[in-house]
């Protein structure tokens, strides 16, 4: 199987391998983690034959470089960046056929913070709860790359799609969220919520694969002290006690006790995995939910409906 790999010439600021996640252990301490923007991640996948679940390489702002041991379609998409084959450019965005032995770099992003680098088969990590992403949170799931390390590709599937262009949102200059207020927005007082609709925030360089976190006002409370620890959920926007709200991604904690002021939406999230420190945020809150008090409901996408 050794022969079906690659080697790792330059791991990047943090590249792992990822997939859709872990869905379904939260109950066990365990998020779901996978890829943070799941539509680039599924995209590189179609490019290349696989199946969307299939593992990828995720980069963070400074790519990665992997020498394959087998020939191999790629794909890279996500966060614009150069693509090299032996130091030659090659399409971003588009199936690349890479000969054995050659060195294929995906380079800095251009914009954004995250590419994806699709291989036909897969990267073929060992699961851990039925997922080969790397949580890096609880430890789970392969290491992150490093220099020298070789890992193992799947058999491809079949024949590359041919596709003359792909759709890509780009990468806004402003991150725009909306928040379904709730279950915790009474532990902040009305003017607090009025800064998490009217606050100049901004990504902060400390966000990472577990939260996007902001820089700017601080959210006023009307309570003091601390809430017992209770269970969060993807997109939960929390605001620890310096009033500066986080906004948790894939590998986020299952529990935790700072008030969570709303929740954002899944849908917008794959933008914030892409927003590079110091871009600017906007919170548009839509209404309220009850989530997390009652069992069994799930966030909305929007407002609830007056009843």
């Amino acid at each position: 199987m050794t022969d079906s790999a690659f080697v790792v010439v330059r791991p990047g600021a943090l590249t792992t391998v990822q997939d859709l996640g872990r869905a379904g252990h939260a109950h066990l301490g365990v998020p779901r983690s996978g890829a943070l923007d799941q539509p680039a991640h599924r995209l590189a996948n179609r490019l290349v034959g696989n199946a969307e679940g299939a593992a990828t390489l995720e980069t963070t702002l400074t790519g990665c470089a992997v020498r394959l041991r087998r020939p191999a379609t790629v794909a890279v998409t996500g966060a614009p960046c150069p693509v090299t084959v032996d130091g030659r450019p090659a399409a971003w965005g588009a199936a690349v056929r890479v000969p054995s032995g050659s060195l294929l770099e995906a380079g800095a992003a251009a914009h954004g913070v995250r590419s994806y680098v699709a291989f036909d088969g897969g990267v073929e990590a060992e699961p851990v709860l039925g997922s080969r992403a790397t949580d890096v949170l609880s430890g789970l799931g392969p290491a992150p790359l490093a220099d020298g390390a070789v890992l193992r590709l799947g058999r491809p599937r079949g024949p590359v799609p041919a596709v003359d262009g792909v759709p890509h949102r780009g990468v806004a200059p402003e991150l725009v969220l909306p928040v379904v207020l709730g279950p915790r927005d009474d532990w902040f007082t009305p003017a607090g919520l009025r800064t998490l609709s009217t606050g100049d925030f901004r990504v902060s360089a400390a966000s990472n694969r577990i939260g996007l976190r902001t820089e700017g006002p601080s959210l006023e409370r009307a309570r003091d002290g601390e809430l017992a620890s209770e269970g969060m959920a993807l997109g939960a926007l929390q605001v620890p006690p310096d009033g500066r709200p986080v906004l948790f991604l894939s590998d986020h904690p299952t529990t935790g006790g700072y008030p969570v002021v709303g929740v954002v939406p899944e849908r917008y999230l794959a933008a914030a995995a892409q927003a590079v420190p110091g871009t600017p945020v906007r919170f548009t809150p839509l209404g309220r939910t009850s989530w997390g008090r009652t069992a069994g409901r799930t966030v909305p996408d929007g407002p609830e409906r007056p009843r």
